[in-house]
């Protein structure tokens, strides 16, 4: 109840800014990832260092990509019921 309650003082605007942002962070997030990756492995001697990171490296890209996909859906559902507002 009382999250909905903010939910309905929130603005479409201040809606669509929280998913500009939100995109832009999962982007950065993305290309940090892809640029670790990158220099993961500069001047690393060992197999199992280089095994290590690579194996953190894949697990913080999965939870990047779940954390995503759980936006995207929050997203559909927040326009599926604008659509809905509209065809009332």
């Amino acid at each position: 109840s009382h999250i909905m309650s903010e939910y309905v003082r929130m603005t479409d605007t201040e809606r669509d800014q929280i998913d500009q942002d939100a995109q832009i962070f999962m982007r950065t997030c993305a290309d940090a990832i892809h640029q670790l990756r990158t220099e993961a492995h500069k001047g690393v001697q060992s197999a199992q260092v280089k095994e290590h990171r690579t194996a953190v490296l894949d697990f913080v890209e999965d939870y990047l990509k779940r954390v995503c996909k759980l936006y995207s859906e929050q997203r559909a559902i927040r326009v599926k019921r604008v659509i809905d507002k509209k065809r009332l």
